[in-house]
């Protein structure tokens, strides 16, 4: 059965804290999903103001469409793939913006509706498309990608360090026959783990289904030219809110956010600054701010959560 394409917003509070929708204006939440931040920040929004949803995600943008109606024309549905950011903009005519979020990672309803195949805990076909309408799909990368390039994207994207082993046992069980399904995939892993590596805390398969999941959607290639179109988008005083998941987006985010504040590119000996670029931004929060015991305890995901802030100069 079909879930509802419901929402738990990763540290709401503290979203409208650093993005300030309350000041009004024009503002992008990059990753719709199906809506939670959305309506936090149209609940807050003043009259006049206007917020973007932006998703590749069909269902998500149907869902949320539906559940923001009340906020009439202040809401706009756009369909597209945020790392396109200043087209999408450009197709509505808009030059800049007063705040921008990003909720990166997969949703709740993709998590736990089992026929988009990102889970390692149900039995689905192997899919992990966040825009059902692509072509590629998890199948493809599992039993069409060489050795090499399985281990390549299991240890740089899972940072698993039995990629090599995961690799041979995938390669193997496909020469018999396609794997087809999640949990057949699953259990391929397990096999190829170490028993004394097997259960760690997490699950054996986590590292691996993240890995795929990342090259099905190509989630970190387009990340950072996402990040500086954004920024550059940003009227004065504006905000940038990223919230990531696992240590490859973050050290994305923090090195690009990193370059707006200190954009020198002169040598470390250099005695005064002759390249002469300026800071374009300055960060909010020096440290990422993670989520609360309570809100870890009422919703598990929002325990790897990092949120990072920067504001345009």
């Amino acid at each position: 059965m079909k879930p509802e394409y419901s929402h738990t917003p990763i540290m709401p509070g503290e979203v409208l804290q650093l993005l300030k929708p309350e000041k009004g204006g024009l503002f992008v939440d990059c990753t719709l999903g199906g809506g939670g931040h959305a309506e936090a920040i149209l609940s807050v929004l003043p009259e006049g103001s206007r917020l973007i949803g932006i998703d590749r995600d069909r269902d998500a943008i149907e869902a949320a469409s539906c559940r923001l109606k009340k906020f009439g024309t202040s809401f706009i549905p756009v369909r597209g793939n945020f790392f396109n950011i200043k087209k999408l903009m450009e197709s509505l005519k808009i030059e800049s913006v007063d705040g921008i979020l990003m909720d990166l990672g997969v949703s709740s309803y993709q998590l736990d509706n089992p026929q988009r195949g990102f889970s390692y805990h149900a039995d689905a076909p192997l899919d992990m498309r966040m825009d059902a309408s692509q072509a590629f799909s998890a199948f493809d990368v599992v039993n069409g990608y060489p050795k090499t390039e399985l281990i390549r994207i299991i240890r740089n994207y899972g940072e698993e360090r039995f990629a090599s082993r995961i690799a041979e046992r995938i390669i193997g069980q496909r020469e018999i026959r396609p794997i087809k399904s999640t949990a057949e995939l699953s259990d391929i892993i397990k096999s190829a783990v170490p028993g004394s590596s097997r259960w760690d805390g997490t699950h054996p398969a986590r590292r691996t289904f993240q890995a795929i999941r990342i090259e099905v959607n190509d989630e970190l290639a387009g990340l950072e030219n996402a990040l500086r179109d954004s920024e550059h988008l940003l009227n004065r005083f504006g905000r940038m809110v990223v919230i990531t998941f696992h240590s490859l987006e973050d050290r994305i985010v923090k090195q690009t956010f990193r370059s707006f504040e200190n954009p020198c590119i002169c040598s470390p000996d250099a005695p005064v600054c002759v390249c002469g670029r300026k800071a374009t931004s300055r960060t909010v929060n020096k440290k990422p701010v993670t989520a609360g015991e309570e809100e870890i305890k009422i919703n598990p995901r929002s325990r790897s959560a990092k949120l990072r802030a920067i504001e345009k100069l």
